[in-house]
């Protein structure tokens, strides 16, 4: 019996490194649902509410996120990591984040994104999530970007990546058609990261009086309005080079990273059970007569 490449043999399905339990499903929506909050509470807090006036708002996330994102991946590692996937997990994530340097802060140009979508596709939204925010966190210690705005970062990589897991058609969809789906998919998620991430950083500039900055307690439209045109003003200009660079990379090296990381989740055989065999009997050894 043959297989499409990428997928388990005993099942016929795509090999996921991480099945996703019911713990480990409530664990990533208690932290995405969050993460809807921490990032969109300017334009979601009712101006009537003390959350829409407070200062505090970015900082108390900034302190929440770290501890739900390290609950959340000691819960995905407790049900479904196994030695293999922490082999894999640590390969990929040191991969991640030697790519970021390369072009983090220049012109937006960060190469770990098309990995990111690719690993995510390969491996499964579970170990996608994983995935994101441990690359995330290692590139921040690698570059020196450690700060309030980590966690979003974190966060926000780990949606990338675990979103390109969910996408359509994971055990038929190969060649052309496949490489389109992943293109247009790393181009948005791509420019959604940095509509995401200005939306972290858009509150602090909240007082300096200027056109672009949020005034807590106005009205959603008057703020949105603000928050898009400071879209516009700031990271456009990092936000397409990267949305551009993750389209050609996908498509040009794209087809070869995903048939070797195929290759590679066949030959690790996640969905394998382990067993021991006991040790064969040993024949007694020959006796010395002296003769």
């Amino acid at each position: 019996m043959t297989t499409a490449p990428g997928t388990s043999p005993r099942t016929g399905g795509q090999v996921r490194a991480v099945r996703l339990g019911p713990r480990s499903v409530a664990a990533l929506v208690l932290v995405s649902a969050l993460g809807v909050m921490a990032f969109g509470w300017p334009l979601l807090a009712d101006s009537a509410s003390g959350l829409a006036h407070s200062k505090d708002a970015p900082w108390l996330f900034a302190a929440l996120l770290p501890l739900l994102l390290a609950v959340v991946v000691a819960t995905i590692a407790d049900v479904g990591l196994d030695a293999k996937a922490i082999a894999m997990l640590g390969v990929l994530a040191a991969a991640g984040a030697a790519l970021r340097p390369l072009g983090a802060g220049t012109a937006g140009i960060e190469p770990m994104f098309f990995l990111m979508v690719l690993s995510g596709r390969v491996l499964g939204p579970g170990f996608g999530f994983v995935l994101g925010a441990v690359s995330m966190f290692a590139s921040a210690l690698l570059t020196g970007g450690v700060g309030p705005w980590m966690p979003f970062q974190m966060l926000s990589m780990g949606w990338v990546s675990m979103g390109a897991g969910l996408l359509p058609g994971p055990d038929r969809l190969r060649g052309r058609r496949e490489m389109l789906l992943l293109a247009v998919y790393g181009t948005l998620s791509s420019l959604l990261y940095g509509l995401i991430m200005n939306l972290q950083g858009w509150p602090y500039i909240a007082g300096l009086a200027t056109g672009v900055s949020f005034v807590p307690g106005d009205p959603l439209p008057d703020n949105l309005a603000r928050f898009v045109t400071y879209c516009l003003a700031t990271s456009l200009g990092w936000d397409l080079p990267r949305a551009l660079l993750t389209i050609v990379l996908t498509l040009t090296v794209g087809p070869t990273v995903l048939k070797a990381l195929r290759r590679a989740t066949r030959r690790a055989a996640f969905d394998a059970p382990v067993s021991f065999a006991p040790a064969p009997d040993r024949a007694p050894a020959p006796q010395n007569d002296g003769r």
